[in-house]
């Protein structure tokens, strides 16, 4: 008599009913996020740097950005660093990862979604600050416009989770 799946023995870091807990894409979709949230975050801390620099008779130069080079892409630095963490949502989805089979990709469509919608009400809510004043949220009021793009971006890798939801 043959054992049934269920309780058959798996290998360490593979679940015998769903496949692999962990996997090298899913290691890669790790990592974009973390690349794309550190190059969003060290933009940022740039950016809060210009705002407070104050030119003295020494040193009348700009601070200089912690990534050489960032300075001169300006706003696409944004479009890199969430671009890079929706990428590794996507990558993400595939049935080879968690968050790619079972009830995976259901969690990820609503967390997207979610994430998204709460996103744009957040910067609506706070929509009325400049950039650098007081009360201002600190990454909200630095995308100004661009965060209705981060919003239906989230919205948008929502839906690839859609697509592989059975």
């Amino acid at each position: 008599m043959s054992k049934s799946k269920a309780t058959a023995t798996a290998p360490t870091g593979l679940d015998p009913l769903r496949g692999p807990i962990f996997s090298v894409r899913f290691l890669l979709s790790l990592l974009l996020i973390a690349a794309g949230i550190a190059a969003v975050v060290l933009w940022t801390i740039h950016l809060h740097d210009v705002y407070g620099w104050q030119p003295t008779a020494k040193d009348k130069s700009e601070p200089k950005p912690l990534i050489p080079g960032t300075g001169k892409l300006d706003n696409w630095n944004w479009v890199i660093g969430f671009g890079l963490v929706f990428l590794g949502l996507v990558v993400a989805a595939h049935p080879k990862t968690p968050l790619g089979r079972g009830r995976g990709p259901v969690i990820g469509m609503l967390g997207c979604f979610l994430i998204g919608l709460a996103w744009i009400c957040t910067f609506y809510v706070f929509a009325n600050r400049a950039p650098g004043s007081d009360g201002a949220v600190w990454l909200l009021s630095d995308l100004q416009q661009f965060n209705l793009m981060v919003g239906i971006g989230f919205m948008a890798v929502g839906f690839t989770y859609a697509t592989k939801w059975e």
